[in-house]
Parts: C-alpha cells; structure tokens; sequence
C-alpha cells in the first residue's frame, strides 16, 4: 500500500490521489514536521491524532492507525522537497491551505518554536503553494488558539 503511493505521489505527471491516499500523504507531512526537531514528543503525537480526528472525522482509534500508517509512509518517503511537491500536484489548494495551519499546529504543540521546524515551514509552504505572507498569517492563527 505504502510502495503504491509513493509511485504514485512520485510520476513524472502525478493525478490527484483518491480521498484515503491524500489524507494519508497530508498526514505523514505532519509527522515529518513533528519529527524534523529530532524530538518527536508524546505532545505532538497526540495533537496530530487531535488533528486527523477533527479533520477527517474520525474516531480516536482511527486516528492513531491514520497516523501509525503516516509514520510508515514518512519513513519511507523521499526528500522532503519532491514529497511535498508530489502532494502539490495531487491535493487542492484549499486542503493545502488547511494543511500549512495544520503543520504549524504541529510545529507549535510543544510550546517551542524550534529553528529545525521553522526552517521545515519556510521550506514547504511555498512547495505547497502556500505563499509566505498566508503561511504567517496560519501561524497566527495557530498562536492565537494556543
């Protein structure tokens, strides 16, 4: 399953991916950003358990397979520059949107803004299309709901 999709996400000319498969691709970028500190802390899991729940609707059972299936993926999943560009190609502008505010949630759930996720941040924004001035302003939101 996880081979599959990430031939898919990575074809010269990727197609937008079936419901399940986005949201599995959109949850491994969560995980990558929660781990991209070296610290993947039991705070972050949760919040992105939180976070599939809320999002997808799902029970908090379906959320932790959701995300232990997207920590699989993530493992296996290229660089970080042509998995997102992959997920560009493949999920809607307004998902990719949601999903920056959803990867600073992330980012921000320990209470730190650590440099590692930062620099993560200004690296996949834009790859998602997501320009900087709207990423800062997910940010915002984020810090304000904290």
């Amino acid at each position: 399953m996880i081979s599959d999709l990430l031939s898919r996400l990575l074809a010269p000319a990727p197609e937008p991916l079936p419901q399940a498969d986005a949201r599995l691709a959109l949850a491994a970028l969560l995980v990558r950003v929660a781990r991209s500190d070296g610290d993947y802390a039991a705070v972050e899991i949760a919040r992105i358990d939180a976070l599939l729940a809320d999002r997808y609707g799902l029970l908090p059972g379906q959320a932790k397979t959701l995300r232990a299936q997207a920590e699989a993926l993530e493992a296996q999943a290229p660089d970080t520059v042509r998995f997102t560009r992959a997920i560009k190609e493949s999920v809607d502008h307004d998902d990719r949107l949601d999903v920056v505010e959803a990867l600073w949630d992330i980012a921000l759930a320990d209470g730190e803004r650590d440099e590692d996720e930062n620099a993560l941040m200004r690296l996949v924004a834009p790859m998602l299309g997501i320009n900087d001035r709207d990423s800062n302003l997910a940010r915002r939101r984020v810090e304000a709901n904290l």
